[in-house]
């Protein structure tokens, strides 16, 4: 993805947790173990196994000490993770709202 991109999409998830209404950071937070536990009990279909593969790809990725790019090349190797770290933030917090909003929605839709 390109540098505009990831830093388009990174606005677009800070305008999304600061929007009046919607849930907030923390909530989102919150919410990944139960969505990730919801996903792979088949239970949210909102997300794929498969994209939380490739979150959990990015996220060993950024921790491992292999890169594709190597960190030494200071600007390049670093720029490369922060990318990744970048799509990974907002896909997870983007992600987390929207399961935050499909857990109030079943909430709701269960009859007293």
């Amino acid at each position: 993805m390109a540098k505009a991109a990831r830093a388009a999409q990174a606005w677009k998830t800070y305008r999304s947790v600061s929007k009046p209404g919607s849930p907030g950071l923390g909530a989102r937070l919150r919410a990944l173990p139960r969505m990730i536990g919801a996903v792979m009990r088949g239970q949210y279909p909102g997300m794929s196994k498969g994209k939380l593969a490739m979150m959990g790809l990015g996220v060993l990725y950024i921790i491992s000490p292999v890169d594709i790019v190597p960190d030494f090349l200071v600007l390049i190797g670093v720029a490369d993770d922060f990318g990744v770290f970048l799509w990974l933030m907002s896909s997870l917090l983007g992600e987390g709202g929207r399961y935050v909003d499909w857990e109030r929605d079943r909430v709701r839709a269960v009859p007293s």
